[in-house]
């Protein structure tokens, strides 16, 4: 439930916890945000700062919680999203979810809806959604994930084809990339770099720069090292579209603002 500050919130007898104060017997929320009570405490999860899922929303999440017949994912939102057992490609028996997938794997997945409580549905039914195997996860602000995009995929491919690196671009804000530790490391780095300085104009040139200086060198000259081939096709992860005005900074906002909305 959301409940905005000063509202009164129902204690059910807990203690106020982050985010409420006490007057006179009452609780009240003090920030904007989810009510989420957590015995023996009762508390808010600010929206400021969070990421805030939509429908259709493709997201990278991690295992928190196994369930006989669902996983509780943590998908950088308010609350956690359960991942229901018949949402999977997997035949899952009741009891059996562990199997599958266990506390601290990754996923991609995609955000099916929201229900008027907040809670969360997703799905890993569908093409480029599934388990992730190997790899990092870096996180970076969900604002920032159509310039990691680029327009019509320009920015994410450019680090692909420098790197040889596989990513799954989760618009949650979390990265998932596998290959090589070099090119992890390289990777890691542009995502840093444009999480901190994407409203900056000349984007696209300061981060093919860093590519092309930092690849690696053999005999014969530059190299681009290659993950192992793999017999299932990258995630999809997040997509951007030429309506992306925000995803490239030599669109039409070379005005250096950034809307910073998702």
């Amino acid at each position: 439930m959301l409940v905005l500050p000063g509202e009164e919130i129902p204690n059910q007898g807990l203690k106020p916890g982050p985010g409420t104060y006490r007057v006179g017997g009452k609780v009240y929320a003090s920030v904007l945000g989810f009510l989420s009570p957590r015995p023996p405490f009762v508390q808010v999860i600010p929206l400021s700062g969070r990421y805030i899922p939509k429908p259709n929303d493709v997201v990278v999440g991690t295992v928190t919680d196994v369930q006989s017949t669902f996983w509780l994912l943590d998908i950088g939102a308010p609350r956690w999203a359960p991942l229901h057992m018949t949402g999977t490609p997997w035949k899952v028996d009741v009891g059996e979810t562990e199997r599958f997938l266990k506390v601290g794997d990754a996923v991609v997945v995609q955000v099916e809806n929201l229900d008027a409580t907040g809670r969360i549905g997703v799905t890993m039914n569908g093409e480029g959604l599934g388990k992730l195997e190997g790899g990092t996860i870096v996180t970076i602000t969900a604002a920032r994930i159509a310039r990691v995009v680029g327009r019509s995929g320009s920015m994410i491919q450019t680090i692909t084809r420098h790197t040889g690196a596989r990513v799954a671009v989760g618009q949650n804000g979390r990265i998932w990339v596998d290959g090589a530790p070099e090119a992890i490391r390289r990777v890691s780095a542009v995502l840093h770099m444009i999480d901190e300085d994407g409203q900056r104009p000349g984007l696209t040139e300061r981060v093919e720069s860093y590519l092309l200086a930092t690849m690696p060198t053999g005999p014969t000259g530059p190299t681009v090292p290659r993950t192992e081939p793999r017999d299932e096709p990258a995630p999809r992860g997040a997509v951007a579209t030429d309506d992306d005005d925000e995803a490239d900074e030599d669109g039409p906002d070379e005005s250096g603002s950034d809307s910073d909305s998702n």
